[in-house]
């Protein structure tokens, strides 16, 4: 599904969200099944944002949208377990890539970019505010919480205005949709690639422990 110019910025006056009225639409992909773990790893616009070695066995891929409820769910109760099982202690790499499903979650994306910039560890902490924070800035006055948000996070109020027009940033994160959805197959959120083989939606901790330990093992 193309999402037009005019649906787009309709929607945005609906949200609050007059700051990205200029933005090119975002492109919300139905298609699917699974590619390569070299696809999986391979950067395309904006920089990977992963926590845990490089040159780990397993390398874990999220495509997370930020109004997602079951990303949310999944970083509250999940992500915290695999983090002091398998990350922290250095056995595999995760790595967070942005797939918006909607304007609200792309100005979520945006944010945290804004930041972090490249500070991985620092990006996570603020996905994991802005997952936590969810229901405030998504259904209630998006703009205000998110330039709260901004501004705890030592933002003034002319950078975060600045980084949800930042053209630039939603050009490279919809090219990253794009790929993920065209090239990965990837059709909602929360999708995961454990070494390239695709797990769609939340997860258990426990599945994920089987199937990292049998990668470990091999």
């Amino acid at each position: 599904m193309m999402i037009t110019r005019r649906a787009f910025t309709a929607a945005l006056s609906l949200t609050g969200l007059s700051l990205l009225a200029g933005f090119s639409p975002l492109r919300l992909i139905t298609d699917a099944m699974a590619q390569s773990a070299t696809d999986v790893a391979k950067p395309v616009s904006l920089p990977d944002m992963a926590i845990g070695p490089a040159n780990a066995t397993v390398t874990i891929t999220e495509f997370a949208s930020m109004t997602c409820p079951h990303c949310a769910a999944f970083t509250e109760k999940v992500f915290p377990k695999i983090k002091t099982e398998f990350i922290d202690t250095g056995k595999i790499r995760f790595v967070f890539r942005e797939f918006p499903l909607d304007i609200k979650a792309a100005a979520g994306s945006m944010l945290a970019r804004c930041i972090a910039k490249d500070d991985a560890p620092k990006y996570f902490a603020v996905i994991d505010l802005l997952f936590k924070q969810q229901e405030a800035w998504v259904v209630k006055n998006t703009t205000e919480t998110l330039t709260r948000i901004g501004k705890q996070a030592g933002l003034t109020q002319a950078q975060v205005e600045d980084c949800l027009k930042d053209q630039a940033l939603l050009d490279k994160i919809a090219a990253d949709q794009k790929y993920a959805a065209d090239v990965l197959k990837v059709q909602s959120t929360p999708t995961f690639f454990i070494n390239g083989e695709m797990l769609k939606g939340e997860q258990s901790f426990e599945e994920f422990s089987k199937r990292i330990n049998s990668m470990l093992k091999s």
